[in-house]
């Protein structure tokens, strides 16, 4: 079975839903499952031809001026990055899976200009949520579940900028933490339940 490789991405966007509104910027990074940066993809986009920006967005983004202008520098039409894009996953070694904080929002960008501009997409139609694995990881409900409530060990110490790549790098490594928490959980819950098992013997 092929490995998976974890690419965390986060995306800029002039407003809450795809074809209404455009994505304006794409940063993804790849991680292995022991946390190794091996791969990043970046580029900014043109806005969609029909769309227009949401107002409480363009207010948000007004008082973002540095990275409002890190979203558009050398903006290329969407048909050529996300081809891009797709040839960049094509080319990771192992199958990617999607990792975004939160999911929800950004794979519902990433998905559609995905089909709309290339016809395929290597994530199928799934996403992994970081809330929803922190969720399983803490034991907490989900709604109390946020960064506040995570250990400070598993945070880097990474800027949040909103410039794309840079989120889609802390959110990785992020990521990264948690998926070696729960490796760490479940083997001393094994080792647990294999010396129950043990004393349990009475051979």
């Amino acid at each position: 079975m092929a490995k998976e490789i974890y690419v965390s991405t986060d995306i800029e966007s002039d407003g809450p839903i795809p074809a209404a509104n455009s994505m304006l910027s794409l940063g993804s990074a790849a991680f292995t499952a022991d946390g190794e940066l091996i791969a990043t993809f970046s580029a900014n986009l043109l806005e969609l031809e029909g769309a227009a920006g949401d107002p409480k967005t363009l207010a948000w983004w007004a008082e973002q001026p540095q990275a409002w202008d890190a979203a558009r520098v050398d903006a290329r039409s969407p048909s050529d990055v996300m081809t891009q894009y797709l040839a960049w996953l094509k080319d990771l070694p192992g199958k990617p899976v999607f990792v975004a904080y939160p999911a929800g929002f950004d794979f519902s960008f990433v998905y559609w200009y995905l089909i709309r501009f290339t016809g395929e997409s290597p994530f199928s139609h799934s996403a992994l949520d970081m809330k929803t694995l922190a969720m399983a990881v803490l034991d907490l409900p989900y709604r109390d579940t946020s960064k506040r409530a995570m250990p400070r060990h598993w945070f880097s110490d990474d800027p949040h900028t909103h410039i794309a790549l840079d989120d889609a790098i802390e959110q990785g490594r992020l990521f990264c933490k948690m998926l070696a928490q729960l490796k760490a959980d479940s083997a001393a819950l094994k080792q647990f339940r294999a010396e129950a098992a043990r004393s349990a013997d009475p051979t």
